[in-house]
């Protein structure tokens, strides 16, 4: 049994890889004012619930873009399973080179994403992740990871309207049928979800273009199924594409341990 755990901005999402397939699916408030104790009670819990045992557990892994939460979940992961803890940085996985300025400050669960793309097509492939950042990872098809494109994600675009403006409401995310809004949540979500739809085509195009029109897309993300008029762009839209990555890091640095 292997543990992925992904721990983002807004939940830590932890999976349950067994009999090749995700069983189990769960998510905590990723909280890094809370001690490693908080996190292995709530662990336990899920395990408990889902009639998991822990030493089945053989392999942990662990992406983390929340620098004060990853101490705390990579003691919390060693106390409970020991030492088989895989921490995903940009030079883990060597089969993925980091063609970026600054390599240690890509996101783990970028280079996760770009794992997961690579190693299922061997293709140049962007991977558009919808989470709490909108972000736009681009592969080669010989392995390298060429570049990274970043906006504010769907959520965080409403909640920030939400914020800075007096009148205007926290509307649902579902996309409207016109963009000419009728009213105050019709209007938002013309603007949010059809303006989204409109910057992932173009962000998909552009980068397609710069690699002389031979590249894929994936989706993935907790939000990737909303806009479901994107999804002719996509070869593939898998919200267990990070988890995917994650698993075939493990199980990649397991073999050569």
């Amino acid at each position: 049994m292997l543990l992925a755990v992904d721990a983002g901005n807004t939940d830590t999402v932890f999976g349950i890889w067994q009999n090749e397939e995700w069983t189990h699916i769960f998510r905590i408030r990723s909280l890094p004012d809370e001690p490693p104790y908080f996190y292995e009670s709530k662990l336990r819990l899920h395990f408990l619930e889902a009639n998991l045992v822990i030493g089945d557990v053989k392999t942990t892994v662990l992406s983390s873009v929340v620098p004060p939460l990853t101490p705390i979940l990579r003691t919390m992961l060693t106390h409970l399973f020991g030492q088989s803890l895989v921490v995903v940085g940009p030079d883990v996985y060597p089969d993925l080179k980091v063609e970026i300025d600054h390599p240690h400050e890509i996101g783990s669960d970028l280079v996760a994403n770009a794992v997961a793309a690579y190693t299922k097509y061997a293709r140049n492939a962007v991977v558009v992740d919808f989470g709490t950042a909108l972000t736009f990872t681009t592969v080669s098809f010989d392995g390298r990871i060429l570049g990274v494109a970043i906006a504010p994600g769907l959520k965080t675009a409403v909640k920030a309207l939400f914020s800075n403006t007096a009148q205007l409401p926290e509307v649902p995310l579902k996309l409207p049928e016109s963009a000419i809004g009728k009213n105050t949540t019709h209007a938002i979500q013309a603007g949010i979800l059809l303006g989204y739809e409109s910057l992932v085509r173009g962000m998909i195009t552009r980068i397609r273009r710069e690699l002389d029109g031979d590249c894929i897309a994936l989706a993935t993300g907790g939000l990737s199924s909303i806009i479901d008029t994107l999804h002719g762009e996509f070869v593939e839209v898998n919200r267990s594409l990070t988890l995917d990555g994650l698993r075939m890091i493990g199980e990649r640095v397991g073999r050569d341990s």
